[in-house]
């Protein structure tokens, strides 16, 4: 039964949440925190227990976020500054050949998203597309919508890129399965959103690369293309390892209990990432000879939009833990199962509205993760179901991209394209990636 006191406690904090963002034009950071002490006050908390509850829905969230996408944040400036990503590039087109280039560029932008943030990765890899277009005097959208589809996706889907990271943790959610999943449902949403796409937008829409700027470096010394896969491999293969091997999956007995503990430590993302960022600080580094204060200083530097991201999502665990503590979580939990709904669809439609009205999808995502979070302390919710939300979650704001999202005009300014013609493309695509993303965790769920 509703307790429509409550009910208002929820509605009102969201509504204040979205007015503060996109009319006021308050910071994410400040209108998540106003928006959690809104849900408090009309509740009829305490005001000691509503400070309480904000320093634990922070200290909680940021205590496994905050080392995650920090020493993410490292490991991707030093493969960007290494020239890993073009490497990467390269090697798959050579392999691909030309005919088969957007498929390359899909696959390439969906490994260089795991380690390099969307924006960054984009602006390293933009040159290749314009080469392409140069050579095969075809309409730039079929090499860039594939290059983007894959950036997209695993920016949304994987680990340990910010946005699924911060899901995971509010939601509680195994990275290990979260990075399965994530692959799972990525490989027929970026084909689709992708090459697919790309070959009937590049049809209707044909867009030539700028005039080649020859006063560029056109060449670099890259690293080899083994070792880039190897350094972005390591992290990933080892929180995978670590959840199948202390899963369900294998029978008692398969490992002993030492073993289990150091593969634990090994697989744990801190650990995973923090070897991750030797091997690539010394290979992609000292051995090539670059300077340590410069090693230092690429560091440093990346920490800037880290802490954007760890804020953020601190504020975010501070919502849900008011939605818990004020127990409007439990009541709505206890309201939707009663209806029928779907915990899934309810975190993809909350994402995908978030995501519309403000632009923003690290918002979308951490918004909806700290409504659906209280949901699921009604029921029996396996590892393997809270992966699927938070993936279903990241498909719900990848939808949609409009001018109220930088990535809109990011898109268009470095492909060249007219505001008409980036909704056509673009948008349409973000769309396509996100009802592909949510149809196919639908489908998953039904056998689980």
């Amino acid at each position: 039964m509703l307790d429509y006191n409550l009910l208002i406690a929820v509605v009102l904090g969201v509504f204040i949440l979205l007015l503060l963002i996109l009319r006021f034009k308050i910071q994410a950071f400040i209108a998540l925190l106003i928006a959690s002490i809104t849900v408090g006050v009309v509740a009829g908390m305490d005001p000691k227990e509503i400070i309480n509850t904000m320093q634990q829905g922070m200290g909680g969230t940021l205590g496994f976020v905050a080392l995650v996408v920090g020493l993410g944040a490292i490991f991707g400036a030093i493969l960007e500054h290494s020239g890993g990503a073009e490497a990467l590039a390269k090697f798959m087109l050579s392999k691909f050949g030309e005919k088969r280039a957007s498929w390359a560029l899909m696959l390439t932008g969906f490994f260089v998203a795991i380690p390099v943030f969307f924006d960054v990765a984009f602006i390293i890899l933009i040159p290749i597309i314009y080469s392409l277009q140069r050579k095969t005097k075809k309409s730039l959208l079929l090499y860039a919508i594939p290059l983007l589809a894959g950036l997209a996706i695993t920016h949304s889907f994987i680990p340990p890129t910010p946005g699924p990271v911060a899901v995971a943790d509010i939601l509680q959610a195994d990275l290990g399965w979260v990075i399965l999943f994530g692959f799972i449902v990525g490989i027929p949403t970026s084909i689709l959103s992708g090459p697919v796409f790309a070959k009937y937008i590049a049809e209707k829409i044909y867009i030539e690369a700028p005039e080649l700027d020859t006063t560029e470096v056109l060449e670099t010394e890259y690293p080899a293309v083994k070792l880039i896969i190897a350094i972005i491999g390591i992290p990933i293969g080892l929180i995978v390892c670590n959840t199948v091997l202390n899963s369900a999956l294998l029978p008692d007995g398969f490992l002993s209990d030492t073993m289990k503990n150091w593969i634990s430590l090994l697989g744990n993302p801190f650990v995973a990432l923090i070897i991750a960022n030797l091997i690539a600080w010394y290979t992609l580094g000292i051995r090539r000879g670059v300077d340590k204060n410069k090693l230092l200083k690429i560091a440093t530097n990346s920490m800037g939009p880290a802490g954007i991201i760890i804020l953020l999502t601190g504020a975010g665990g501070v919502f849900k833990q008011m939605l818990v503590n004020t127990g409007a979580g439990e009541m709505l939990a206890n309201y939707i199962a009663n209806q029928g709904i779907s915990v899934l669809f309810l975190g993809f439609l909350v994402a995908a509205i978030v995501r519309i009205l403000q632009g923003s999808a690290t918002v979308a995502m951490i918004t909806a993760a700290g409504i659906t979070a209280p949901l699921l302390i009604v029921g029996v919710y396996s590892d393997m179901y809270r992966a699927l939300l938070v993936i279903a979650i990241a498909s719900g704001a990848s939808i949609l991209s409009h001018v109220n999202d930088s990535g809109f005009w990011l898109v268009g300014k470095y492909l060249g394209l007219t505001e008409k013609e980036t909704f056509k493309s673009w948008t349409v695509m973000t769309t396509i990636l996100a009802l592909v993303g949510i149809s196919t965790v639908g489908l998953i769920s039904l056998v689980l």
